[in-house]
């Protein structure tokens, strides 16, 4: 008996500490104890204490350790080691890790999530987007812009011009505004609710482009020539990476600049011809300084041994002779100001690299690390701004729309549709205010932006879909008055940009978060790369056996969280969202056994393998959407009312992780494995479910109800019933509609008689004959049908207006 217990004592001691991650000296002295307790109770003996001393003894001794077990280990490493390019690894080096990094240990620390500070807009922000902001948004004519002129109007260029749109990360001892990110978001946020075109053509300069590029590498002389200039508009900038052979592969691109003496404004200057060829570029057709990326070539060794330099970054005006713009691309019907630039044979002096000339070569690596911070804020920004306005609009359309005698956003298949809406509404702008929250406190988040950009616009893509459904021949009737066709047309257009998002999720969210994100892996990578053969060993030695606990943690606390439900897990909240943290827990620990089993068993193999790679990146992802939203519940008080939105995107998130791991098991390349995997993480299947209908229900009600949820659901955004403004209108007609109910129901009553919810203006009539109602009631019944019909009529044209002005000139 006293065996059987003291075995059981010994399992329980292993278990607890492998769970909590205690180092080998405490173990050792801990089981050190247990067996000499054991001695006393005369159920270890000699031989027991031989075979404990022969087990621990070399993981003890470090040098033994080091000669005898990590350099055998550290050898077989690096001939294994998969090849990685040089853009491989500057994409890897840039950016930091933030919260994800917690998500992928295994153990997040959930009150350091809660811990950072909730983003605030200053006074100025919130100056500019209450004026200029909200200005720019009234002058805007969305049908305008994209069917008559495919541009913005004069009016509106020079408007955003002298109010320094273009200049919010641009620093004020420049006459830049200086935003933080977080209020650039909010800023992109209002003004694609009013226009995709607006939103896309202020968001490119204030991303990736010769403004960020210039402030972190530029030299002085560029910084103070060029900066204030775009700042006040006097220049348009635009960046030029992508080629027709370089696409989502932006490092093989083939544009060329050669090293060379030429002359340059009647002088003979060091200088370099550059060729190029580049699609896609955003403002290109206007820009007047292009930013341009290319290879650079040193032929005859004027900079030094080395010929080929690599990618660099340069700046070129584009009035300079054999310099080609003025040409558009036309991305669906979304026709913000894009199209191609060429060039041969350019000369320009090798100050027109961005930093100068000792900055020849640097160019990826100046983009990636802009890229980790750009790519967070614009896309995701616009597409959660978009989405906020389009749920409110939906929710109010759903209750203004009748068809069978009700609001048709009280059929149970719309409200299905109305709560992937909301719910992932108040998701999106979780994820843009904790990402661009992580930007404003000093990071770089690498990591979290390839999540946000590539979920953010994927959920945006989901929800204009559902929303055209729910809408009906309203959506699809394109007019003056319709809020949804352009934002669906260019849907694409986000999910192609800024890293194709098959790409993204395939190869980047998990190829750079299983590396930077581990705590070990990086660690191991660097050390076996390091030509220092004594420091190699001791960092891969402090590496590896960290690397070897935290696996076997992982493997523990997978086995023990998934055989108790995680009930035992601690929450930082003792109410309806405590489960979740568990939950979460839980699969976070799953993600890390994963990572390190995929890691060791399909080595080098799993770059190739883009389907595991991508299930491994969505549990991380799932896993951030997740904390991102209870992050924003906690800062926004806890609201009770907003409970069926933030158990909707959590919900839903916790689904979606539980899928992925189910499908990754389920195309685990090793059937013993996997089915190892499954008996661990899932010994009783899978459980978790989408959101209930009821969630379903709530969230929908709140979309169709004016409320505290729905206005910070839909705050920010652009809902002002200035006259003009369709979003503004629909507001204004959900509440008149809703108010004129009584009085329906009242005439209804009074004429026992039960009649339509249309022709409300008739039905007026009839409760004045009846004396039920009064004259304000009336009125209120009059406008409501004047609302009522400009909410649900679609547009219609004379045949003329749709045959195309150039078509008409050629006849």
């Amino acid at each position: 008996m006293e065996l059987l217990t003291w075995l059981f004592c010994a399992i329980a001691l292993i278990g607890f500490m492998a769970y909590n991650r205690a180092s080998l000296s405490t173990f050792t002295i801990s089981f050190a104890v247990l067996m000499a307790v054991g001695t006393l109770l005369d159920v270890v003996s000699f031989f027991g204490w031989f075979m404990f001393i022969l087990v621990i003894l070399p993981f003890n001794i470090i040098d033994f350790r080091k000669n005898y077990l990590s350099l055998p280990l550290l050898k077989a490493f690096q001939k294994i080691m998969p090849e990685m390019s040089d853009t491989e690894k500057e994409a890897i080096d840039a950016g930091t890790t933030w919260f994800e990094a917690e998500l992928f240990r295994g153990c997040p620390d959930w009150q350091k999530l809660h811990n950072y500070p909730q983003p605030r807009l200053s006074v100025e922000e919130q100056a500019f987007l209450d004026g200029p902001v909200e200005q720019v948004c009234k002058m805007i004519d969305d049908w305008h812009t994209t069917h008559e002129r495919a541009d913005l109007s004069p009016e509106v260029w020079q408007y955003l011009k002298e109010n320094k749109f273009f200049a919010m990360i641009i620093k004020k001892q420049y006459g830049g505004l200086e935003f933080c990110a977080y209020a650039q978001s909010r800023v992109l946020q209002k003004l694609s609710g009013a226009s995709t075109v607006l939103a896309s053509t202020v968001g490119v300069p204030n991303s990736l482009g010769p403004g960020e590029l210039l402030q972190h590498y530029g030299t002085t002389e560029q910084q103070e020539y060029y900066l204030p200039r775009l700042a006040t508009g006097k220049e348009v900038p635009c960046f030029a990476l992508t080629s027709p052979e370089a696409g989502s592969d932006a490092g093989a691109i083939p544009d060329f600049g050669v090293v060379c003496n030429g002359e340059f404004e009647g002088k003979e200057v060091l200088g370099m011809k550059l060729t190029w060829n580049k699609r896609y570029i955003t403002l290109a057709p206007i820009a007047t300084v292009l930013g341009l990326a290319f290879k650079l070539r040193d032929p005859d060794g004027l900079l030094g041994d080395k010929k080929e330099l690599g990618i660099t970054c340069a700046l070129i005006p584009t009035d300079i002779e054999g310099v080609i713009t003025g040409r558009r691309h036309f991305p669906l019907n979304v026709p913000f100001q894009n199209g191609p630039t060429q060039g041969t044979d350019v000369f320009v002096p090798l100050d027109f690299i961005i930093g100068g000339p000792e900055m020849a070569g640097q160019g990826w690596r100046m983009l990636v690390e802009c890229l980790s911070v750009g790519r967070a804020i614009t896309l995701p920004s616009n597409s959660a701004g978009g989405i906020k306005s389009v749920a409110l609009a939906t929710g109010a359309y759903s209750r203004i729309r009748r068809q069978f005698k009700l609001p048709i956003g009280k059929m149970e298949g719309v409200e299905e549709a109305l709560a992937r809406i909301g719910g992932n509404a108040y998701l999106m702008d979780a994820v843009t205010t904790l990402s661009t929250g992580a930007i404003d406190l000093g990071e770089k988040p690498s990591v979290v932006s390839a999540i946000s950009k590539y979920h953010l616009t994927e959920k945006m893509r989901s929800c204009i879909t559902d929303a055209m459904d729910i809408h009906g021949g309203k959506g699809i009737c394109m007019g003056e008055n319709n809020y949804l066709a352009r934002g669906y047309q260019g849907a694409p257009v986000a999910i192609t940009v800024e890293g194709a998002n098959i790409l993204t999720r395939s190869m980047i969210i998990y190829g750079q978060g299983a590396i930077r994100c581990h705590p070990y892996v990086l660690a191991e990578l660097e050390s076996a790369n390091n030509p220092n053969e004594k420091q190699a060993l001791n960092d891969f030695d402090h590496a590896l056996f960290g690397h070897i606990g935290f696996a076997i943690s992982n493997i523990v606390r997978s086995k023990w969280m998934s055989y108790t439900g995680s009930r035992f897990v601690r929450s930082p909240f003792n109410d309806d969202t405590s489960r979740y943290y568990q939950l979460m827990t839980r699969f976070s620990s799953n993600l890390a056994m994963l990572s390190d089993i995929a890691m060791l068993t399909l080595g080098g193999d799993l770059k190739r393998r883009e389907r595991i790679s991508a299930r491994l990146g969505d549990i991380l992802s799932y896993l951030y959407l997740a904390s991102a939203s209870l992050k924003r519940f906690n800062d926004e008080g806890r609201q009770t009312q907003d409970l069926p939105l933030v158990q909707w995107a959590v919900e839903d998130s916790l689904y979606r992780t539980q899928k992925a791991i189910d499908e990754l098991i389920g195309n685990f390349p090793n059937t013993f494995i996997a089915f190892a995997l499954r008996a661990v993480i899932f010994p009783l299947g899978t459980w978790l479910k989408k959101p209930s209908d009821i969630t379903d229900h709530k969230v929908a009600k709140i979309l169709q109800t004016p409320c505290d949820a729905r206005s910070r659901l839909g705050q920010g955004q652009y809902l002002t019933d200035d006259g003009e403004n369709l979003l503004g209108k629909l507001e204004t007609a959900l509440l008149n509609i809703i108010a004129s109910e009584p009085i329906f129901d009242k005439v209804c009553q009074a004429l026992n008689e039960k009649l339509p919810f249309y022709q409300l203006d008739l039905v007026a009539e009839k409760g004045l004959s009846a004396n039920v109602i009064s004259e304000d009631e009336a009125q209120l019944l009059i406008t409501a049908e004047q609302q009522r019909l400009a909410v649900i009529n679609v547009d219609d044209f004379d045949n003329d207006e749709l045959i195309s002005a150039t078509f008409t000139t050629k006849k």
